[in-house]
């Protein structure tokens, strides 16, 4: 880790990581990018850490986007692939995520709060794909196809202008909208209801879903049955059935 970026565990088999560079509203710099490398794979390899929150200090800024001074001083041209700390592409993770957006949500500010899984925002955020205005590029844009309509992603990416948070939880790039201070609360909420359920079962959900993304019909449901056979045989899968008959919670092993 380094000191950009905070790792925290606020309660069993949850961890925060928050961007921690207000002064620079929370941008993409070296710092910050390594922060979340280091991040991301610490909760990856950690076996008792069930869901992870992203979020930032300050009320100002989520993350601005990359450090255009930083890109000014490297001369960049296209970035390297690995560039950003980008879950689902750049960062390999097995477990679900939830972006917990305060302030806006520029450029790569967009981008890591759209690759987690789900998103929270308060009511002061504001989302934009800023590139079209300062000459850079947004590939990394392309899976919003799937996640908001054609209509809106096309004025996005064309305008650079900024959704509101309402704007954005009515277009369905966000998944909850409270309040400035309500924020990491709801963000909890959302991960315990997570953290509280079968493991086996929360880590096949998540691939089902990214995998049907990729394929039609057919093919997704051969794959998802695959997916799946894993937590029908488990433990897990009987002792959910009995706890219900026996009237207590279940106590899951992943096994």
């Amino acid at each position: 880790m380094t000191d950009a970026v905070r790792f925290d565990v606020p309660e069993t088999g949850i961890a925060v990581l928050t961007i921690d560079r207000p002064d620079a509203r929370n941008a993409l710099g070296k710092d910050v990018r390594a922060g979340l490398f280091a991040g991301w794979e610490r909760f990856e390899s950690d076996s008792a850490l069930k869901v992870a929150i992203l979020t930032a200090s300050g009320d100002k800024a989520f993350c601005a986007g990359g450090d255009l001074k930083e890109m000014s001083q490297m001369q960049m041209v296209v970035p390297p692939p690995d560039m950003f700390p980008v879950p689902g592409d750049t960062v390999a993770l097995t477990k679900p995520t939830i972006a917990a957006v305060n302030g806006v949500a520029y450029g790569g500010g967009w981008l890591i709060a759209q690759a987690c899984d789900l998103c929270v925002a308060s009511d002061n955020a504001r989302f934009a794909i800023s590139e079209a205005k300062v000459g850079r590029g947004s590939p990394w844009a392309a899976p919003l196809i799937h996640m908001i309509p054609q209509r809106i992603f096309m004025e996005v990416v064309l305008t650079g202008d900024p959704l509101s948070a309402q704007r954005a939880y009515e277009t369905g790039l966000i998944n909850r909208v409270t309040t400035r201070e309500s924020l990491l609360e709801e963000a909890l909420g959302l991960a315990r209801s997570i953290a509280a359920n079968a493991p086996l079962s929360v880590a096949a959900g998540k691939e089902t879903v990214l995998m049907s993304t990729e394929m039609g019909k057919t093919a997704a449901l051969k794959t998802a049955r695959h997916i799946w056979e894993t937590a029908y045989r488990s433990e897990d899968a009987q002792e959910g059935p009995r706890a219900f008959a026996e009237k207590r919670k279940p106590v899951w092993k992943a096994q």
